[in-house]
């Protein structure tokens, strides 16, 4: 137990580094926006878990973009490594799931183009990204810290839509969570530092398609500065300014250790009471609920019939 708890502290002190020390990769310096604690002061972010996203997710990107008419868009392709420079799958699939026309690849693993005009020039004219999965290792190394990590700022700043999954989920967090190069299985790797569209938090993906419910909790325990969000796969959260809401098939995992050991380890959805899981600081948002990232507290909460015990399931047994 002890053991654990120098691991946990360790992870959170590891967190909080890079979040105030890392030195920039380039010379350039990324504006941060100052009046919303955690989402976007402008624009939009959809936040999708992996494993392929839903029409209703679609939808909500083609909305947030501009219609399929007006739309410009930009498939951000680093994480699938340097054969997808030369991949169009990805293209032909925002093309095929959302009607719109005009969708450009764009690809580099080297941080002296990422840092030319020339590179950036089609983000400077879309309306939406979307970033593929992969490792989002390769996206750190590409753009953190660039003209082109600017570029992405400025489109939500001007009310574009930034999109991700997967990789392209988690790269969205100011702590890049399974960022190793050596593979996903280690949590807090030799890149730590998310692109931070969505400041003061940590993202992980395909949560109970591969059991990860549980990965988050020591490390938001020990950072509870950081607000901890899980995503299931076909399941996405859309986030504008501080308002957070469950667009999906399945469910998204809140881990606020504050909120949940003030709330008697049960949070308030609605007019019911949710209990977490047995082993931590989470619970559940289903399909349409909305949670205030600032205030910490859900501010929606539908009806759905389905437990979400039932997905989770117990780790003890």
């Amino acid at each position: 137990m002890k053991s654990r708890f120098l691991f946990s502290t360790l992870l959170a002190g590891i967190a909080l580094a890079s979040l105030d020390t890392l030195h920039a990769q380039t010379p350039v310096t990324v504006k941060k926006n100052a009046i919303t604690r955690h989402g976007p002061e402008n624009g939009s972010l959809i936040i999708i878990g992996g494993g392929g996203a839903t029409p209703e997710i679609w939808q909500r990107f083609v909305q947030l973009a501009g219609g399929k008419d007006k739309a410009k868009i930009v498939v951000i392709t680093a994480a699938g490594g340097d054969s997808a420079a030369y991949d169009k799958k990805s293209v032909e699939l925002v093309k095929r799931e959302t009607g719109i026309a005009n969708v450009t690849l764009l690809h580099t693993n080297d941080l002296k183009e990422a840092n030319s005009e020339k590179f950036v020039a089609p983000i400077r004219s879309a309306t939406g990204v979307y970033i593929v999965g992969g490792r989002q290792w390769r996206i750190a190394d590409s753009y953190l810290n660039t003209l082109t990590h600017q570029a992405f700022q400025e489109l939500l700043d001007r009310g574009g839509v930034i999109s991700g999954t997967s990789a392209g989920a988690s790269i969205q967090g100011s702590f890049l969570w399974r960022g190793d190069t050596k593979g996903p299985h280690i949590l807090v790797g030799d890149h730590t530092q998310g692109l931070g569209f969505l400041k003061n938090s940590v993202i992980d993906q395909h949560l109970f398609r591969r059991n990860r419910q549980f990965d988050l909790v020591d490390f938001v325990k020990n950072a509870p500065e950081l607000i901890g969000i899980g995503l299931d796969e076909a399941t996405s959260i859309v986030v504008q300014k501080d308002t957070l809401e469950v667009v999906g098939r399945s469910y998204a995992s809140i881990y606020d250790y504050n909120t949940i050991i003030g709330s008697g380890a049960k949070h308030v959805q609605g007019s019911r009471e949710v209990p977490t899981a047995s082993n931590g600081p989470f619970f559940f948002l289903h399909e349409g609920q909305k949670y205030d990232l600032k205030e910490r507290k859900v501010i929606q909460a539908p009806r759905r019939q389905q437990d979400p015990e039932a997905i989770s399931g117990n780790k003890g047994k």
